[in-house]
């Protein structure tokens, strides 16, 4: 049996998560005009990004598929609550 971490990050129904650079992040915010608090969360503890140390500050890029736009891309903010 796979371990639960590795399992849960290659399940097919869970999106790809990716940790934003500071670059990235920045231009983020700049884009939109917002800042890390007008995001939605998810948690520090979250099983899919794990593997990617998350720290509180960063910003996690969540891409899924989507049978009518192709590709939907969301951003969340990394909580503790």
């Amino acid at each position: 049996m796979p371990k639960r971490k590795a399992y849960i990050e290659s399940h097919s129904l869970v999106p790809k998560h990716e940790k934003l650079s500071e670059k990235e992040k920045e231009e983020l915010f700049k884009k939109y005009n917002i800042s890390i608090k007008e995001l939605p969360r998810i948690l520090k503890k979250d099983p899919a990004i794990s593997k990617l140390d998350p720290k509180l500050g960063d910003v996690i890029k969540i891409t899924r598929q989507s049978k009518t736009a192709g590709e939907a891309v969301f951003y969340r903010g990394i909580s503790n609550v």
